[in-house]
């Protein structure tokens, strides 16, 4: 293995991570409508099952996952994060999702392991 395969596995990144967010999100609320009595449950899904299968991709970070539901009526949504860490190896992605009743935006923040 060349230092050029090992500086790519050592990089996070933040196109595969969006697309398994993408993917779990769009399995759990891709078919329903906002629902203040189940928003809950569908958070803790969206994270849980992002977070299991970020893991699966066997990649040497620590995860942090976290997820906002908001029904659409018409408010605006702002968020922000900030992140002290090596910019080298370390690395986050924001998925924001919509359908007609709600927005889901969820942000992953990644933090190598040291081998």
């Amino acid at each position: 293995m060349d230092d050029n395969s090992t500086h790519e596995e050592a990089t996070f990144n933040a196109d595969e991570a969006s697309s398994t967010v993408k993917e779990c999100i769009d399995v759990i609320l891709g078919e329903v409508d906002y629902d203040q009595s189940k928003v809950n449950i569908w958070m803790a899904s969206v994270v849980e099952q992002s977070l299991a299968r970020l893991v699966k991709l066997g990649k040497a970070y620590k995860y942090i996952v976290s997820c906002t539901v908001m029904q659409k009526c018409g408010s605006g949504l702002h968020t922000a994060s900030s992140c002290f860490w090596d910019n080298s190896t370390d690395g986050n992605c924001t998925v924001r999702w919509e359908n007609r009743t709600m927005c889901c935006v969820v942000n992953v923040f990644a933090v190598a392991i040291p081998l």
